[in-house]
Formats: C-alpha cells, structure tokens, sequence
C-alpha cells in the first residue's frame, strides 16, 4: 500500500459520509497517473501554490489600490484567509480539508489588477463580458503552463467556477447553476464572504474611510466589535447550523444571514461604492481602457502563446493577469515622454 492509498483509507475512515473522498474523485480532464504520496486534491493545492498566477496574486487589489501601506489585504492575503477560515469549517464538519484549501487558495487566481474596478473594465469592454471566477477557471484549465493549464480535478474547478455570489448574490443559493456540486466547495463560498465582510471593514478603518464608530450598534452587539470576534461568531454559526442540519448541506441560521447580508450592504454603500474609492477606481478604470485599447492595436505584443480564439480574448486575458504595479509600469511606459538619457 502507498502512502497516498493509505491517506485515502484514513479519510474513509473518519471523514463524514458527506464528505468528497480523494479515491472518488471524477479525476482529471487528463488522465494521469496517481502520485504515490498525495492524493488528488493535494496534488492540486501544491499545484496551484506553485502557479505564477498564484505568486501574481500578492500585488492585485482587495480593495484599496496599490496600497503603500505594509498591512493592507492583498489578493493573496485574501486567499489565504479566506482558507484559515475554510479549513477550520471543513475540519470541525468532518470534511475533505485538502480539497477546502485547493478550492479557497484557486478560486481568485483569474482577478484582475485594481480590484472589481478592473473586473468592471473588462466585463464592459470586452466583448464576450468578463467574470473573474470564469476568468480563474481559465487560468487553471488553459493559460497557466503555458497553454496546456494545470489540469486540476473536476472538483477543485467546480468549487473556483462556482465560488462567486456578486453583489446582490445569495450567501447560501439553493440555484444548482450556482451551488458547488461538493460540501468542501459550498464551505468556500461562505467563508470568502466572511473573509471579505470582516477584513475589508478592517482595511477600511485604518484607511480612514469609516469610523469603528460608524458601523451599526445591532451588528456590533450581534457579533462583535472587533474583526476576530466577528469572525469568531459566524464560522461558530456556519459549523453549529451545519452540524444540526446533519451536514446535508453547509448552513448558516436566518438571523446571521440577515446580520451578514446588512453587513455586506453596509460595504458597499459606505466602502465600495464610496466617493473616495470610487474617485480611485474611476482612474484605474481609464488606466486599463487606455492599455486595452493600445494592445488591440499594436504589434508589441504577439499574444502567439494565447489560446485565444480573437486578439480581444488575448487581451483581455494578458490585462486580467497584470499586477497593479505592472499595470502601473505598462501604462508609464507606453503613455508618459521618456526621459532622454545623455551619453
């Protein structure tokens, strides 16, 4: 027996019947030979870990662009959060954790640079629309590799396409068009709203866009006052609702639902869709139109390596994979007079 055959009997044994096994996946678009050591969803957590669209992920906006300041969330400390908080639903449930963790730490990999500014660009300019979980599905199935993609599990890529809810998106949507086909994927599109609800109120705090003060007394008192005691509270609820619903289904009660949604409208009137973010996102969104419409016309750029149908679909995926400070850099190169150097 190897290790990972062995791995995979420890999991039959202790994971809940609801649970996703390794041995049960629906495997690869590829087939491949099993690995001796990891089972599949190891295999593609370390594989996503190791894509550059994950190292990328460090200088894209969360939500305050480009931001000097040393403890603002970045896209990756967003992931990374986001399974913290996964993986301690999926532990106390009894539930595949390795393929918790390779969900949560993929499902952001196709964002853009400047946050859901640069989403907004792209599904506007682009004309075949722009989604980031579609987006991060791209990447892991075509453009990480070169073109030939990570080939992850069917269930590691049901989880990132499904993980989004959107503005108005319900926290927990009984639409199967939506919902993760496995429990491990539905406990990462909970945790990603609790991940975003909390720090992004944190960030904007010590940005000066909100006031501690400002946030409503009946969530304070309901949840918490500080971030980790919000957080606190609704994994508690996310795990107690889960177990008394006999993990069927990955669960939150009504009043931490409505507590969460106000939470999350809260966001975006007073951080999101605030005067001062907007006024920085409005420059981000002219910083990309102007890039966009420069690589459809220029040669500078081959995209020979894109398996796009169109240069538009190659452009759109270059300008989704930038950093900020690339974008940034791209934009100074092609639009600011260079400076002449004297020999």
């Amino acid at each position: 027996m190897t290790i990972r055959e062995h791995t995979e009997d420890i999991e039959k044994q202790i994971l809940h019947p609801n649970a996703q096994l390794s041995s049960k996946s629906r495997g690869r678009t590829r087939h491949e030979k099993e690995d001796d050591i990891r089972t599949c969803f190891q295999r593609d957590r370390d594989r996503i870990i190791h894509s550059k669209s994950f190292r990328r992920l460090k200088h894209k906006t969360q939500v305050f662009l480009a931001p000097k300041g040393d403890h603002y969330r970045t896209r990756l400390t967003h992931v990374l959060e986001v399974s913290q908080i996964a993986r301690t639903i999926a532990r106390s449930l009894r539930l595949n954790e390795d393929l918790t963790e390779a969900i949560a730490l993929g499902h952001d990999l196709g964002h853009t640079p400047f946050g859901h500014a640069g989403e907004a660009v792209l599904n506007k300019i682009h004309p075949g629309g722009f989604e980031h979980a579609k987006q991060s599905l791209r990447v892991v199935d075509f453009l990480e590799h070169d073109g030939t993609g990570l080939n992850l599990t069917h269930e590691v890529r049901n989880g990132i396409i499904k993980h989004s809810k959107g503005k108005g998106g319900a926290i927990v949507s009984n639409n199967p068009k939506e919902k993760p086909s496995t429990l491990e994927g539905r406990i990462v599109r909970i945790s990603d709203i609790i991940a975003y609800a909390n720090h992004d109120l944190d960030d904007a705090i010590r940005a000066g866009v909100i006031k501690k003060s400002d946030l409503p007394k009946y969530i304070t008192s309901a949840i918490g006052s500080s971030n980790a005691a919000r957080i606190d509270t609704m994994v508690r609820n996310v795990i107690i609702t889960s177990m008394h619903a006999g993990v069927s289904d990955i669960a939150i009660d009504q009043e931490m639902a409505d507590i969460l949604n106000n939470l999350r409208r809260f966001l975006f009137e007073h951080i999101y869709e605030s005067k001062k973010i907007m006024q920085e996102f409005s420059k981000a969104e002219g910083i990309l139109i102007a890039l966009y419409e420069h690589y459809m016309k220029c040669d500078e750029h081959s995209f020979e390596k894109s398996p796009s149908e169109n240069r538009h679909r190659a452009v759109c995926d270059f300008i989704a994979g930038m950093t900020d400070r690339f974008a940034l850099m791209e934009y100074e190169r092609i639009f600011f007079p260079q400076r002449w150097m004297v020999l």
